[in-house]
Formats: C-alpha cells, sequence, structure tokens
C-alpha cells in the first residue's frame, strides 16, 4: 500500500538516504488516486550495511501550467519531473529579508520551492537598495516581508508564501522552524546565526549557511541527513565559540560590496535546491570560501566534534558577549537633547566618535575620531579629568568602547549617546544624513 504525501519530508529523506547508499533504484508511474494525478514513487535502496528497503510514495502531479513554467528544469535529465515535485513539495524558511535573503527568495520562488517562510521585522531603508535587489525606492519604510510577500506571489502565484514579522528569538524560534523542512540563514549577527543553527539542530532540520563581508563570502551545509540515521556537521562543529563582541562589524559597520550577496545568496538557493530535491552533493562538512576580489575560492573541510552538545536554546546575546555590553547600568548615559544642551551652553566637555573613517567622512557631530578597534591603544586622547561622551552610529560600539575603557583604564566620566547618530538626526538635527 503506498503511502500518500503531500509534504517533502518523508520522500526527501529516502531521497537522501538512497545518495548515500551502497546502491539504489527508482522507478516512477504516473497513476489517479481518488480523482487525483499523482506520480507514484517506488525507491529500492541497499544500504552500506547491506540493509534491503523499499519505499512507494503518491506525490502530487504537476499542473500544464507548471510543466511549462518549469520546463526547463525538467528538461534536465538528472532532474526531470520528479525534482520539481519535490521542489513543489518542499517547505522552506528564509531568516532574514536582507543582502542574502533577497536574492534566496526570488530564486527559490522562481524554483517553484511550494511553501516558503520569510522571518524579518526590519523596514526597507534607501541603504538597503544598494544590494537586496527585492526591493525599490517605491518601497521605502515599508514592512520587508509585507513587500517581499506581494513581488514573490508577483513572480509564482503558484507558491505559498508565509510571513513571520518578527525577529527570530529563543521564544519563537522552534515554533516557526518546527514547520518547515530546511531553514536558509540570510542573517548578518552571530547571535541569530546560532540560535538559527542551535534550533534546526534541537528539530532535526537542514540549516543552509552564508555570510558575507566586505569582499568575501561563505557558504555551508549544516545538520544534513547522512543516510544511517544520523546527522552531518552543524555550526558549533566550524565554530564552536563566537568572536569577541564588536569584533567583527556587521555590513551596516564594515561595508558589503553590493552584487556579493547577490553571488552567495544564490549560492544558498542552489544548496536548497539541491537538498530539497535530492540532486548533486550538498556542502554538508565543507565551508566554501569565496574572495570576489580575487575571483578564487577554496573549500576548508570540517568534520563533527563530538564534544559539541546542544540540549536546548540559551541566551544568545549573553553567549555572544552582548549582555555586558547592553547592560546600561555600568554605564553612563546621556541623551541627543542634553548633549545638543551642553553643546549650547557651551559645556566643558569632550565628544569622541568611535565610528570608521567612511563613517564619519559622510556624517559627523564635530568629534574627535577614534575607531572602536583603536580605543585602547589611543586612550591617551581621551581626557580623564572632564566629561566625554562617545557616540557611534547607534550607541552599541559607543557602549563596547566604554566597557572597555572603563575596565581597562580606569575611565569614570565616560557617557554614552543614547541612540547615536541617528538619534541626533532624528530628534534634534534632521540635515544630519543617516546610513
Amino acid at each position: 500500500m503506498a503511502q500518500l504525501i503531500y509534504e517533502l519530508g518523508g520522500l526527501r529523506s529516502v531521497m537522501h538516504m538512497a545518495s548515500d547508499s551502497l546502491n539504489w533504484q527508482c522507478r516512477y508511474k504516473d497513476i489517479t488516486h481518488q480523482g487525483q494525478e499523482f506520480l507514484q514513487i517506488a525507491i529500492y535502496i541497499t544500504t552500506k550495511s547491506r540493509q534491503s528497503r523499499s519505499h512507494l510514495y503518491l506525490c502530487c502531479m504537476l499542473t500544464t501550467d507548471e510543466y511549462i513554467r518549469y520546463s526547463r528544469h525538467i528538461a534536465i535529465p538528472s532532474f526531470g519531473k520528479e525534482g520539481q515535485l519535490c521542489l513543489k513539495q518542499a517547505k522552506v524558511l528564509v531568516v532574514g529579508a536582507g543582502g542574502l535573503g533577497a536574492p534566496l527568495l526570488l530564486y527559490l520562488a522562481a524554483a517553484g520551492i511550494g511553501k516558503i517562510g520569510i522571518v524579518e521585522a526590519d523596514t526597507v531603508d534607501i541603504s538597503n537598495l544598494q544590494r537586496q535587489v527585492l526591493f525599490d525606492v517605491d518601497d521605502i519604510s515599508q514592512s520587508k516581508v509585507q513587500i517581499a510577500k506581494s513581488k514573490l506571489a508577483a513572480l509564482n502565484p503558484e507558491i505559498n508564501i508565509e510571513v513571520h514579522e518578527s525577529y527570530l528569538t529563543t521564544d519563537n524560534a522552534e515554533e516557526i522552524i518546527s514547520q518547515y523542512d530546511i531553514v536558509a540563514d540570510g542573517t548578518d549577527n552571530f547571535p541569530t546565526r546560532y540560535l538559527v543553527n542551535d534550533a534546526c539542530v534541537l528539530l532535526d532540520k537542514v540549516n543552509v549557511y552564508g555570510s558575507v563581508y566586505r569582499f568575501e563570502g561563505q557558504v555551508s551545509v549544516f545538520n544534513l541527513p547522512d543516510g544511517e540515521g544520523g546527522r552531518g556537521p552543524n555550526y558549533r562543529d566550524l565554530f564552536p565559540e563566537p568572536p569577541p563582541a564588536d569584533s567583527v562589524p556587521n555590513c551596516a559597520e564594515g561595508g558589503v560590496l553590493g552584487v556579493l550577496p547577490g553571488i552567495i545568496g544564490s549560492m544558498q538557493a542552489l544548496e536548497v535546491i539541491k537538498i530539497a530535491s535530492g540532486v548533486g552533493e550538498p556542502l554538508s562538512g565543507k565551508l566554501f570560501l569565496f574572495d570576489a576580489l580575487s575571483f578564487t575560492h577554496r573549500v576548508v573541510k570540517y568534520s563533527k566534534n563530538k564534544e559539541t552538545s546542544i540540549t536546548e536554546l540559551i541566551n544568545y546575546d549573553q553567549f555572544c558577549g552582548i549582555t555586558s555590553i547592553q547592560d546600561m547600568s555600568e554605564i553612563k548615559e546621556i541623551t541627543v537633547t542634553e548633549l545638543k544642551e551642553w553643546k549650547d551652553s557651551g559645556k566643558d566637555f569632550q565628544l569622541i566618535d568611535c565610528r570608521e573613517q567612511y563613517e564619519f567622512d559622510f556624517c559627523n557631530l564635530e568629534g574627535e575620531l577614534i575607531p572602536l578597534g583603536d580605543i585602547l591603544q589611543q586612550s591617551e586622547k581621551i581626557n580623564k579629568d572632564k566629561d566625554v561622551v562617545i557616540h557611534c552610529r547607534s550607541g552599541q560600539r559607543s557602549a563596547t568602547a566604554i566597557m572597555q575603557l572603563q575596565q581597562n583604564m580606569g575611565f569614570t566620566k565616560l557617557h554614552n549617546l543614547k541612540g547615536g547618530i541617528l538619534a541626533w538626526s532624528a530628534e534634534v538635527d534632521p540635515s544630519v544624513p543617516t546610513y
């Protein structure tokens, strides 16, 4: 008796087991079941342990319009109608609709992934348009997930698009991720990367990872079924510990070449499609490293670490060293309106800008530039005898700078500008541009 499936999970796990087995055969037959047309898939497997298994499935057929839409896929002998049917039944969650998420979503929708989920809480900003090709100027200040859903539906009305208009947190991660088979991580911060990884491990979901920085990108596949009932390496096997807080800037702080997320995001889409359709060899246990400047790449192999243990979701801000930075009880704060009063009254104080040179050149509050990475080495430039205000773009890096100076250099009169230059532009002087 055939097992009737409307979801990808069972068939995909069998296909992965088959691809990693000693010998396997797959036979197909068009049949009618309860008045509907289906594809009967019979998979016969001999595993590495010499055990023989057979699996029989009935899968929803493609419509006439889908045959035409996906004809270039179906024409590929090793992909064909069967591969397209697997995509139709796949459920993929994309975390983040930014630089990586934009090309990911476009190509997954175009490829015919049956259900696509999007996790994002941000709105479109003009600075996004340099790389986030899903959006245009008419979308500025609007919800990214709602705009994405509309544009993806226009691209392919045959698929189902679910939006989760929130940030992924320890409170909602398992509930959201449990609804999907594959997760594509398009985030740009370490707490969320570890959260996505751990939730995928706990829920037995595949995690397709990508990251970009300036001219370089990375791609890998985590937690892939190994064909013998186990799972491949995960993010913690590759990066057991996060880097020091704020040692690796995000795109807004460190910059990224606009085309690079398109390249890496497309590679992530490729890995998702390979996994969902059961074709090719995914990047499990391999980290693909791409250098756009030299147009070279290398692949680093890695394996599972027996000491890696994930039993529950944790406080990822604390794990990544961010909680102490955000604990403002140890840091004096000053608002932008208070800073304006200090300026207008002629108060004797020092203003330090801890951003990067290119940020300072774009807009500044006429403070003295000492980038965060140089703050301890150049601490002699900071006056210990009078009030000092340190600011950055949003208040995060300046809080880090103050923590470092207080803990290592004994400063006591430092003040963090709450909200940074963004707050100054919004509340004091709109002529100061934001980014």
